[in-house]
């Protein structure tokens, strides 16, 4: 069965980057290479401080748009509440 992943990503100053992909390991080992160009690349965010789960894309993508609204206080509220010490949760894998 298929899973989409809506991700924030942080770097060490805590800029974040907000994403959505249907492989979440590759797509953090793609980020920390740098293999991305652009905006994460540019700020050395690559650290996978939350992400959620879902089986239809159009649900990840809804997920993905919902959260680029929100404010930056509440996105950090978000993280606080599911990794306090904003660990890098990809280092579990």
């Amino acid at each position: 069965m298929k899973q989409y992943y809506v991700y924030i990503l942080s770097s060490y100053t805590r800029t974040l980057y907000i994403g959505v992909t249907n492989d979440i390991k590759r797509r953090v080992v793609e980020h920390k290479a740098k293999h991305i160009e652009g905006f994460t690349k540019k700020y050395n965010i690559n650290r996978l401080v939350y992400f959620d789960t879902f089986r239809e894309v159009k649900d990840a993508l809804a997920r993905e748009k919902q959260l680029k609204k929100w404010s930056r206080a509440k996105k950090i509220k978000l993280i606080d509440s599911n990794n306090p010490q904003w660990k890098d949760l990809s280092l579990e894998w």
